[in-house]
């Protein structure tokens, strides 16, 4: 490949390849069997520069690859924000470079959550992901390995098919590194869907980039739980990969005496929401969830919060991606959805692309990813609340948390 013999494109990707292999000083490449591109993502010039390249050169994936969020919602286009030079930019250069993926070979995805989708790794497959949810939900949930792959980076590995083996694809970089033990939190607030993000939060924060073990999680924890926790986690820090003890493939069996430990108690918890949190009360100008992408289960669990009640009084965002909305459509969840006043959003996420209105300063979210980025991303503030708490909160236009 390295000679040209597959295309100048597959030999341009694969000088990318072996240079980071050398950094890294990995012993050798490993062949993976898919890719996820976060590259589709508009972030200047220069992500159109490199897309167009391979293109021009005819380079094509020679894996299964899925598509981050682009810039644009291609289904609503009429939700994304053009009133500024900047705007207009980013919504014409966003929708060149989606387009420029797909000619690559690339599935039209355009989710945060590729996990949601068929054909999901299994256990040691290698892969090369990208985009920091996804990551640390293939390597902890499903116990596939990938390594953190930035922009450019994870084109070139579905291009070649190939990764260096180093980081998450080896072995001995895998293991644990410090326990969280969280049996004080109780099994009513472990059975909360706000643990999740809250305690991805408060991990993050702490350990960057080792490798948490959790202890005393129920062991029947939904992956929707486990998403919200590892995504949490991976914007805080840069967690790429936890241990749930009894639950995730790969969590340790034995002693866990020689690690580090941390004991988390609800007062840790009430502290993590005060901290994510940068208003605690008052007025709401809209509320949004789905960060990452919403999953059918959660959709469902939405519309069952929606079917009665008082109407919403402030916009209510849902993203999720295209084939979650489909089911959701052919179900009737999508109905009940968008009868009761919320927006579905799909292909990209309100806190990268200009959707909600710039007057806007008081949003509610159920997502620690959200929370962590949206006040420097778009300028808002955020109190981060359970799915319940965000519905019963948008009806009343005001900020509305139960206390525990």
């Amino acid at each position: 490949m390295l000679g040209g013999q597959d295309g100048d494109g597959v030999a341009l990707a694969l000088r990318v390849i072996v240079s980071l292999a050398r950094i890294e000083g990995a012993p050798r490449l490993v062949e993976i069997t898919s890719a996820h591109v976060d590259s589709c993502l508009y972030h200047g010039q220069v992500s159109l520069d490199f897309a167009h390249k391979l293109v021009e050169l005819g380079a094509k994936v020679r894996v299964p690859t899925t598509l981050n969020v682009g810039s644009m919602d291609l289904l609503h286009p009429g939700l994304i924000r053009t009133g500024t030079d900047a705007e207009r930019e980013i919504a014409l250069r966003g929708r060149e470079l989606m387009s420029a993926y797909v000619d690559l070979g690339c599935t039209p995805t355009w989710t945060c959550a590729p996990y949601q989708l068929p054909n999901r790794p299994g256990l040691g497959e290698h892969v090369a992901w990208a985009e920091s949810n996804a990551i640390v939900f293939a390597n902890s949930v499903l116990g596939a390995r990938t390594d953190r792959y930035g922009d450019f980076l994870d084109i070139c590995a579905a291009i070649t098919g190939r990764a260096p083996y180093s980081g998450l694809q080896t072995t001995e970089a895998r293991r644990g590194t410090v326990v969280f033990d969280c049996r004080s939190l109780g099994d009513r607030f472990l059975r909360s869907d706000l643990a999740y993000p809250l305690l991805g939060h408060h991990v993050g924060s702490l350990v960057g980039s080792e490798i948490p073990v959790l202890v005393g999680i129920p062991e029947d924890v939904s992956e929707d739980r486990l998403k919200a926790f590892g995504a949490a986690a991976a914007s805080a820090g840069g967690v790429a990969l936890f241990h749930v003890v009894g639950v995730t493939p790969e969590a340790p069996t034995g002693s866990l005496d020689h690690l580090p430990r941390y004991d988390v108690d609800l007062e840790t918890m009430r502290a993590t929401r005060r901290r994510l949190s940068t208003i605690a009360s008052g007025a709401l100008d809209a509320v949004s969830v789905g960060t990452p992408h919403a999953s059918y289960a959660e959709c469902l669990q939405l519309a069952d919060l929606l079917r009665d009640g008082p109407p919403l009084q402030v916009p209510f965002y849902l993203s999720t991606g295209r084939a979650t909305r489909a089911r959701a459509e052919d179900t009737g969840v999508l109905e009940t959805l968008e009868s009761a006043g919320v927006t579905v959003v799909v292909d990209t996420c309100t806190y990268v692309t200009s959707i909600l209105s710039p007057a806007w300063k008081n949003v509610m979210t159920n997502s620690g990813k959200w929370a962590h980025y949206a006040p420097g991303n778009i300028g808002v503030d955020v109190v981060i609340g359970s799915l319940a708490e965000c519905v019963a909160s948008a009806r009343a236009g005001k900020v509305v948390l139960d206390a525990w």
